[in-house]
């Protein structure tokens, strides 16, 4: 499965458009995660705890959002787009969406 944020990729020709797919995952950061992350944002240092949170959930979305291009029939996904958003509670969760239009290459 080739993706990518383009609108065409270079040597490959779309013959087949098939949809729009997507992919959405919402995780919930824990109250550890947070505590450490405060502390990591108070020295200045990175918060590996975050990033692997951020990093999990693009993965989810993008595999969800790739299985359902596979699903309708489709060997690439063109224009991918990733939106991250945090919901619920003073911003307790996040969510991840991936989507782009699936299509059949050559």
């Amino acid at each position: 499965m080739i993706l990518t944020t383009t609108t065409s990729i270079e040597g490959k020709k779309v013959n087949e458009y098939k949809g729009i797919v997507t992919g959405e995952v919402i995780i919930g950061a824990n109250i550890f995660k947070d505590f450490l992350a405060g502390i990591r944002d108070i020295v200045g240092g990175r918060s590996g705890s975050y990033e692997a949170v951020l990093r999990e959930a693009r993965t989810k979305a993008v595999q969800e959002m790739t299985d359902e291009a596979m699903r309708i029939g489709a060997n690439g996904i063109i224009g991918v787009d990733i939106d991250y958003e945090t919901i619920g509670k003073g911003g307790s969760m996040l969510m991840v969406a991936a989507s782009g239009t699936a299509v059949v290459l050559s």
